[in-house]
């Protein structure tokens, strides 16, 4: 028993005792409870509109209360309070059972113990549902599943390769060096479908390692970066290589479009090939990757 009570009467000792965990359980409580309504003003904040950083701080403290009101219980209602017992007499005095039937009646002995425990499960089990009720409201923000709209573009066979302002490109109108942005015809703009005609040097496409057409020495690749889907628009023509201005991911025209240095995770998806029969480049069939930056089931197509 700890040195400052062992003046004390077991009757007194008991009271002590029951009063420090009677404190305990109260400030075990209100921690729960402040977390239930952090956890309904987080769903309240959300579903009004949402404003992240109050979103932030009420996730903040409904957690956090959780953690202290456990903490609580832990050390004060339940222990680990180590106690060493003095060797008592096997039979107290009767003035000091009499004390300690008194105190133990007081209290409604175990009877209270376990309804304190029933009470602060239940404000425990409400936080740790109002908690997990808020986090999967923002599960409505999810929207409908994408389909196959990441797999494929606008490009399609025949479809010829114009410029920003709808004008078709001749393949012999293209040089050495020379960078354009294209889209498909009918479909100027369109963000998903830009790509990068490129004109590389004389005999610096690998071609074994090209997975689809080009036109001479002419190829194409998707403008927007796998990393973080930024356009692709620095194009060093000495080394071959095109650079995203957002992360500095580099990729080697030369060689597919492979990743050489920088976040890109994997390298350009190219856009196949053809000239039609009045010399216009045209594409052969879509990328043959999906465009942009990697997805989870970018793998496994999808049919819709």
């Amino acid at each position: 028993m700890a040195s400052g009570e062992q003046t004390r009467t077991r009757g007194e000792q008991w009271r002590a005792q029951r009063e420090r965990q009677d404190r305990g359980a109260r400030l075990a409580a209100i921690c729960f409870v402040v977390a239930i309504f952090a956890a309904f003003g987080l769903m309240a904040v959300y579903i009004a509109g949402g404003q992240t950083q109050l979103e932030g701080l009420l996730l903040f403290i409904a957690f956090g209360a959780v953690g202290a009101g456990l903490g609580i219980w832990g050390k004060r209602v339940v222990g680990p309070k180590i106690v060493v017992e003095e060797r008592y007499p096997m039979r107290s005095t009767d003035q000091a059972r009499d004390e300690f039937e008194a105190a133990y009646e007081e209290s409604l002995g175990e009877a209270v113990v376990g309804g304190r425990r029933r009470f602060l499960l239940r404000l425990l089990a409400g936080a740790g549902a109002s908690l997990g009720l808020a986090l999967l409201v923002p599960l409505r923000s999810l929207g409908p599943g994408p389909g196959r709209d990441l797999f494929v573009t606008e490009w399609e066979p025949g479809r010829r390769l114009v410029d920003a302002g709808g004008t078709p490109i001749l393949a012999a109108q293209m040089a050495a060096d020379e960078v354009r942005t294209v889209f498909p015809e009918g479909a100027e703009g369109d963000a998903k479908a830009q790509a990068l005609l490129i004109g590389t040097r004389p005999d610096q496409l690998q071609r074994d390692e090209l997975p689809a057409e080009t036109v001479g020495d002419l190829v194409c690749y998707s403008k927007i970066c796998t990393h973080a889907g930024c356009p692709v628009g620095l194009y060093r023509a000495s080394v071959g290589e095109l650079i995203c201005p957002c992360h500095q991911s580099t990729f080697d025209v030369n060689r597919a479009a492979v990743v050489v240095s920088g976040p890109a995770g994997r390298g350009l998806p190219q856009l196949p090939l053809g000239v039609d029969d009045e010399g216009y480049l045209i594409a052969t069939g879509d990328f043959n990757e999906p465009v942009g930056p990697s997805f989870w089931n970018m793998t496994h197509d999808v049919d819709v």
